[in-house]
């Protein structure tokens, strides 16, 4: 006998249909295919199948009883015992009234396998149908999933007693097989006649019920375990009830107490197996069932040729509400945002919530990027909408990252992390939508094996760094910059700005400025004893001068090194100001205190302001080389340059101009009152040792820029004082930029080939 579910739904009818897939933790991507086709393989009409089989199997039995004169059931105190048993099941699964799951009850399995054993399959069937009828008339809404239920049940016992008659035992109600019959090769006998049951009525009802798009690994492990404790309990409890049933059958009644304990058991079990996969809070889908839903959606397209989408949406400023309002508020807030997640899914979607305020959304067919795209756009657009919470008005705004299979990932846990990389782009940029580009991963596998080989170089001294001219208009080197320059010994040169991320993003970027401060001052120390008594600037990041103590560290290495601190300038950018502008700012005045100089890089980009201008303790700033590179050509960037020297100059700073690479560009730049220039035309960054005979041919020792030239008059306007319109090269005494011991410029394109400063990446 086989009981009937409270619902059509398959395992964990609570969550949407569909939870499948193979999950990343037990199972690898490519056992998947194999066992989803498996789980998910359906035969078109098989419940008709099942009831007409069942009804073809009935009735030739029944005929064959009959004609032979054999009892259906026995009698007497046996008969009357097993009934009242059958009532008390019965009446058990109509008070419990609530979903149950299939195969989620073992006492009807068990007492209709003991009386299988006992008296063969006319009584079990007989018992079955009883708990058919009187369980179907009073769920009559179920009538239909009843009768295929039963006859699951019949083919079930009829796969039992063929299992029993293949060894030679034909039980019966006037020929019991009773215990006293039973010797050694009784136990294999019952066994197999428990599996037969077992695995003929599971896997008819897996397949009968089961939606078409469901197949869970994860679901079909649980069901298999379960299936081992109703197994256990046929070998435990039906033997045990065919022994009373032969001897004292009054006594049948009282094995409706451990009966009902095991559907309870199991029961327990199922709800368990149902919280594994959702979350307690919204009651939506977790984790796990992403993870193995999305395997089934990748496997379908990869199979259909189609494309799937994952969509990863993230609440700001959530943490706020938990602040101000408390987490039970922040709870009830989740629970709107879910069931309005819901109320937006496009048609075929499924939502999940993986923790805090982070929702995830999978497109199983996706017809392209751009609708993926459009989809996470509504899903955030009605997220954003205001809502109502204990009578106050809250707008919340989200950010959603978008992977789609097959040009992103081809895995689920691939998808969701690269979906994740791009609902952080957007979380960044305030874009509200992002799209995965691999260009902005910065934790790819390869980045990662990048990053192990760095900190090894670092260890090794194998990275170096060169240095680059900064020059003003008479000819007199001003300073150097420190570069770092790494060879990898596999990948050959990597740029900086590839390197200098993933430093950036990984914690190890201290360690790299510790590297390049004590390589850059140990090179100073060794020109001063030269007699080159160089300045050189070093790049250092935002999370350097946020770190504590990084002013007194600067302080030592000087000493250590004995180096002056006017020897040294560290180049800094605006945005040390934005995270903790009160430590940067005690920082950058200790720096200045020490005599350290600053000089503010990259000015004209990202959060230039006065207000950041006159809060930082620099004397110098460098405009970026995306304002230098169009000056000869573009009118608006040349008035953004001469605006930012008359600014500069009137606030008392040198201004220096990166990226100068054309004699044109040199001679806006003089003329419009800079003070020196950095790039390929003067010389781009050498070695050491080049360095040193670069300064050597410019007669030794440079001059510092506020003795090298008078400041310029402030004008509204370009500068009144020119020179003529042809000039020497630096350093030069009429001859080539080659003569002077500088490289040539390259001839191949500018931004292919000019070599990238270690500028810290934001």
């Amino acid at each position: 006998m086989q009981e009937i579910p409270g619902g059509h739904g398959p395992p964990h009818s609570s969550l949407p249909d569909g939870t499948s897939g193979s999950t990343g933790s037990t199972a690898g991507a490519e056992d998947a295919p194999w066992v989803q086709r498996l789980a998910a393989l359906r035969v078109p009409g098989l419940p008709l199948l099942v009831v007409v089989g069942a009804g073809i199997v009935l009735g030739t039995c029944v005929f064959r009883v009959v004609t032979d004169g054999r009892a259906l059931f026995p009698d007497a105190v046996t008969g009357w015992s097993l009934a009242v048993l059958t009532g008390v099941i019965v009446g058990h699964l109509v008070a419990l009234g609530r979903d149950r799951w299939w195969s989620g009850t073992g006492s009807g399995a068990a007492l209709t396998l003991a009386i299988l054993l006992l008296y063969g399959w006319a009584p079990a069937v007989v018992v079955s149908l009883a708990v058919v009828v009187l369980v179907g008339a009073v769920r009559r809404h179920r009538w239909r999933q009843a009768v295929v239920q039963g006859a699951v049940d019949i083919l079930g016992i009829g796969a039992a007693a063929l299992s029993l008659a293949a060894v030679g035992v034909h039980p019966s109600v006037a020929h019991p097989w009773r215990p006293a019959d039973w010797g050694y090769l009784a136990l294999p006998e019952v066994v197999m006649a428990a599996f037969a049951y077992l695995l003929v009525t599971r896997l008819l009802l897996w397949f009968s019920h089961v939606p078409h798009k469901t197949g869970l690994p994860t679901a079909l492990r649980r069901a298999l375990l379960r299936q081992g404790l109703v197994a256990i309990a046929l070998l435990g409890i039906s033997p045990l009830i065919t022994v009373v049933a032969a001897y004292r059958p009054i006594l049948l009644p009282l094995f409706a107490v451990p009966l009902i304990a095991l559907d309870s058991t199991l029961w327990i079990a199922r709800v368990r197996a149902e919280e594994a996969l959702r979350d307690p809070l919204t009651g939506l889908p977790n984790r796990q069932w992403l993870l193995e839903r999305t395997w089934t959606a990748l496997d379908e397209a990869d199979r259909t040729e189609a494309r799937s989408a994952l969509v990863l949406i993230d609440l700001d400023r959530f943490r706020s509400v938990n602040d101000t309002l408390g987490h039970l508020a922040g709870d009830r807030l989740l629970l709107k945002i879910a069931e309005r997640l819901r109320a937006e899914l496009p048609r075929g979607a499924e939502a999940a919530r993986l923790g805090g305020d982070e929702f995830a959304v999978l497109l199983p067919l996706a017809d392209s990027t751009t609708s993926a795209m459009r989809a996470a756009r509504t899903l955030v657009s009605a997220l954003g909408s205001p809502l109502d919470l204990d009578g106050l008005t809250l707008v919340l705004e989200a950010s959603a990252g978008v992977a789609v299979f097959p040009e992103h990932a081809r895995e689920a846990e691939g998808l969701l992390r690269r979906a994740d990389v791009a609902m952080y782009e957007a979380k960044r940029d305030r874009t509200g939508v992002e799209v995965y580009e691999a260009t902005r991963d910065e934790n790819t596998p390869d980045r990662l094996g990048l990053l192990a080989d760095l900190r090894r170089a670092l260890d090794a001294g194998e990275v170096e760094l060169h240095y680059q001219p900064k020059v003003g208009f008479d000819g007199v080197v001003a300073g150097l910059e420190a570069l770092v320059r790494w060879v990898h010994p596999e990948r050959g040169r990597v740029p900086p700005d590839e390197f200098i991320a993933i430093a950036e993003t990984s914690g190890l970027m201290p360690r790299l400025t510790e590297y390049v401060l004590e390589t850059a001052l140990a090179q100073v120390s060794r020109w001063r004893s030269d007699g080159l008594t160089v300045p050189v600037a070093v790049n250092v990041s935002p999370r350097d001068v946020h770190a504590p103590g990084f002013a007194g560290a600067v302080a030592g290495r000087l000493a250590r090194h004995g180096v002056p601190a006017g020897a040294l300038q560290l180049e800094i950018t605006e945005h040390v100001l934005l995270e903790d502008p009160h430590r940067a700012a005690d920082t950058l005045a200790a720096l200045a205190g020490h005599g350290v100089k600053m000089s503010l890089d990259d000015f004209g980009t990202g959060y230039s302001s006065l207000v950041h201008l006159r809060r930082l303790p620099v004397s110098e700033l460098k405009i970026d080389r995306s304002f230098v590179a169009r000056l000869a050509v573009d009118a608006e960037d040349a008035e953004i340059v001469r605006c930012t020297v008359d600014l500069a100059h009137s606030l008392g700073l040198l201004v220096v101009a990166e990226g100068v690479e054309d004699d044109e560009t040199w001679e806006r730049l003089r003329d419009l009152g800079c003070d020196a220039v950095q790039g390929w035309l003067v010389a781009a960054a050498m070695p050491p040792d080049e360095t040193t005979a670069w300064l050597r041919a410019r007669d030794g020792v440079p001059h510092s820029l506020e003795r090298a030239r008078p400041r310029p008059q402030l004008e509204c306007g370009p500068s009144a004082s020119t020179a003529g319109s042809t000039r020497s090269h630096p350093g030069s005494t009429g001859g080539s930029q080659h003569s002077t011991g500088g490289p040539s410029k390259p001839t191949q394109s500018h931004d292919a080939n000019r070599p990238t400063g270690w500028q810290p990446v934001q």
